[in-house]
């Protein structure tokens, strides 16, 4: 088994399928079964995406380096250091330990983020995707008040007499009992602190390599009271700015009536990522 040894010193396992020019996904490999792959179907996730989307890649001759980052995560909690650049120098331990000196990287939602954060300290990137998070006009301000929200309802569970648990409905989120640990929360507070003077207008204009950034249409995401009624404009951001975009070299896409869950599937993903890459690939 290959293993990163990521900033804090924990391991994460790196796996490796394929051959031909190397691109690194935070993904779990793992197929989910039993219960919880039918509570995964149950809000809209497919429990073997990472595995589909890493083998599909792999037999399109690509090297798939996967590594269940957010998982680790979940996990091994980093809430004082989980910041922006020790996320990228984490990305970049996973491409070593897996010898790739050269990578592509796809991310989705707050990874694809990691992404944008990896490629701006790295030049050994040669092509970088992000999905589910615009490139231009992030909702950094957005995200850390989610976070925050999150962080200060972890606290509150903590303090709290356990009580019987209602039975959530699927896709209202604020029917869902609050489980998360306060160190799981406070590490995603840590990371968008991290990114408060973050200038993405500026940044992009140090990348070079090719860069895709794809969204659902409909991927604006409302939170409820229980969030203090956070709006998440992802879709809006990507289409105020795709002019811009495209003048600067990227390739946007946005897919029709596709939400934040549908657009990270693997049927609507591949089509657009697997012959992005294949065409991007080094040598051709």
């Amino acid at each position: 088994m290959i293993q990163a040894r990521l900033h804090d010193d924990s391991l994460l396992d790196v796996t490796v399928q394929g051959d031909g020019p190397a691109v690194l996904l935070p993904v779990n490999t793992a197929v989910v079964e039993g219960e919880a792959a039918e509570q995964m179907r149950a809000w809209g996730a497919d429990p073997a995406l990472g595995h589909t989307l890493a083998a599909r890649l792999a037999d399109a001759g690509l090297r798939v380096i996967a590594a269940d980052y957010e998982g680790h995560l979940d996990l091994h909690p980093k809430p004082h250091t989980l910041t922006a650049a020790n996320v990228a120098a984490d990305l970049l331990a996973v491409a070593d330990a897996a010898g790739a000196e050269r990578f592509a990287y796809y991310g989705y939602s707050w990874l694809a983020l990691a992404g944008l954060q990896l490629a701006l300290r790295t030049d050994r990137l040669w092509a970088l995707a992000m999905g589910g998070y615009p490139a231009l006009g992030g909702p950094y301000a957005e995200m850390l008040a989610v976070t925050r929200t999150a962080h200060r309802m972890a606290l509150a569970a903590r303090d709290r007499q356990p009580g019987p648990a209602a039975e959530p409905t699927p896709g209202d989120w604020d029917s869902v009992e609050f489980t998360r640990t306060p160190d799981q929360t406070q590490q995603y507070v840590t990371l968008y602190e991290s990114l408060e003077d973050f200038d993405d207008q500026a940044a992009l204009d140090r990348l070079a390599v090719p860069r895709l950034v794809f969204a659902g249409a409909k991927d604006n995401i409302t939170y409820g009271p229980k969030w203090d009624d956070a709006y998440v404009p992802i879709a809006e951001r990507v289409e105020e700015h795709r002019a811009e975009l495209v003048a600067r070299g990227w390739r946007v896409e946005l897919i029709p009536d596709a939400d934040h869950m549908s657009a990270m599937q693997v049927g609507t993903v591949l089509p657009i990522l697997e012959p992005w890459l294949t065409s991007h690939r080094p040598g051709r």
